[in-house]
């Protein structure tokens, strides 16, 4: 799971964070380091398909959290890599 859209929902699914928090998280627990030019680029496209939203901050830092539509879509992304993986496993005792 490489994908950086994915990475970036399941990283906000559990609260809000900026871009360092997103990219440090995503490392933890995929084990892939997003670039700033790619995490970047993938927020902007979240943001402008309405997936995710800025949210205020007296910081410098810009937060983000997943929208109603952004939450939705990571259900079904993971529904997907749920079937997949449980029909690789399926296979790999034959193979």
């Amino acid at each position: 799971m490489t994908d950086p859209t994915l990475l970036i929902l399941a990283s906000l699914a559990d609260g809000e964070k900026h871009g360092y928090a997103m990219m440090e998280d995503i490392e933890r627990f995929a084990e892939v380091r997003l670039g700033p030019g790619t995490l970047y680029g993938a927020i902007t496209r979240l943001e402008e398909r309405g997936l995710i939203r800025a949210v205020g901050s007296e910081d410098r830092r810009q937060p983000y959290c997943l929208t109603a539509s952004g939450r939705m879509v990571l259900e079904e992304q993971t529904a997907n890599l749920e079937r997949v993986l449980k029909t690789a496993l399926r296979r790999l005792k034959h193979a």
